[in-house]
């Protein structure tokens, strides 16, 4: 049998022959990837185009202008809620007091012991706090009163002593 060949026919490889192969190939291997870096490297200057910051700039501004009126108009129907929560609150503290004190009412202001912490949020220039509507405030043992306010959304709301909370509009007019 000669030297190098096997007796199921073929030659037996060297084994120092494979590890030198190998070393070859991963040299090669990592002489491309050095090559390859090199390149990226050469490229990283340039960075987005005109084009694109111009349409990423437009989406935003498409966006912001869905959102903005749909958040202002969460703001507003906030406003609106916290307005009937205060004429609510009165309503209680209105006929609280009545029943404690004999048919007698006071001031809005002076109900803070008959649960009625006062307005809720900051009214500005454009609403105004929940007052005496009507008449103004009702004389002793009168059953029936009305409170009104004014959002700062500039709606309207009152609330008398037989209904809930009603938005003036043109179906409903203050304190009827």
């Amino acid at each position: 049998m000669k030297v190098g060949s096997s007796p199921f026919g073929g030659t037996a490889r060297n084994s120092f022959q494979s590890e030198q192969n190998g070393t070859r190939i991963m040299i090669r291997i990592t002489d491309a990837l050095a090559r390859m870096r090199a390149k990226l490297a050469a490229k990283s200057d340039e960075g987005f185009t005109l084009i694109e910051l111009l349409v990423v700039v437009i989406i935003i501004g498409i966006l912001a202008a869905i959102a903005i009126p749909v958040y202002i108009n969460v703001q507003n129907s906030a406003k609106d809620s916290a307005v009937q929560s205060d004429l609510e609150n009165a309503k209680t503290a209105v006929v609280a007091y009545f029943t404690a004190n004999n048919g007698e009412y006071t001031t809005l202001d002076n109900l803070g012991d008959s649960g009625y912490p006062g307005p809720s949020l900051e009214y500005g220039d454009t609403g105004s706090e929940p007052a005496w509507g009507g008449d103004g405030q009702p004389d002793t043992n009168e059953s029936e009163f009305c409170i009104v306010a004014t959002s700062p959304t500039e709606a309207q709301f009152y609330v008398t002593d037989s209904s809930g909370v009603v938005k003036v509009d043109a179906d409903h007019a203050v304190c009827s």
